[in-house]
């Protein structure tokens, strides 16, 4: 079963540091993930995930 919110994991942008719980204000992190190693890889999910979305936003026009 998935952990609450508070019991995830967040990347902090400015540190660059996995943070478990809302540890810094929320315009400093990215997430939640599910787990550490998840969070840690943050930055290439978002570019993964930007990358995919302008694919499909190219596709639709």
């Amino acid at each position: 079963m998935s952990r609450d919110v508070e019991h995830r994991f967040w990347y902090n942008l400015n540190t660059g540091e996995v943070e478990e719980g809302m540890v810094s204000p929320s315009v400093e992190r990215v997430g939640p993930f599910e787990t550490r190693a998840e969070a840690e890889q943050a930055l290439e999910i978002l570019r993964a995930n930007s990358a995919k979305w302008a694919e499909e936003d190219a596709a639709e026009d």
